[in-house]
């Protein structure tokens, strides 16, 4: 699977998470190492790295600057699911490794 010049959004997310359906990310990919720069919403800038396996699976780490000036970390591993119209809906687990270090889980779909 290759996520190379994807758009996506999130369309749920844990209460202690700040992406929001005003979140963009923008994916890059090249072999298997896969990037992104997203912002919207609560979040003035993010990026994150990750790795994308045979099955489209991506274990990533991200970092971002909100809304608060607070600069947060954490790591996610996504699934993937081609829905009916072709488009990747990604399923993730994630947890902060700054502030709470709390767990989420959100899911964020292709534009």
């Amino acid at each position: 699977m290759n996520y190379n010049d994807k758009k996506f959004r999130p369309i749920s997310n844990t209460e202690n998470g700040e992406t929001s359906n005003e979140t963009l990310f923008h994916y890059k990919q090249i072999g298997n190492l896969l990037t992104s720069e997203y912002s919207g919403g609560k979040i003035k800038y993010g990026h994150l790295i990750g790795l994308v396996d045979h099955l489209g699976n991506i274990e990533m780490r991200y970092h971002q600057v909100n809304d608060n000036d607070e600069l947060m970390t954490g790591i996610c591993i996504s699934k993937p699911e081609i829905l009916e119209n072709g488009k990747i809906r990604l399923h993730e687990n994630w947890e902060w490794t700054s502030g709470d270090k709390s767990k989420g889980t959100s899911i964020i779909e292709e534009q």
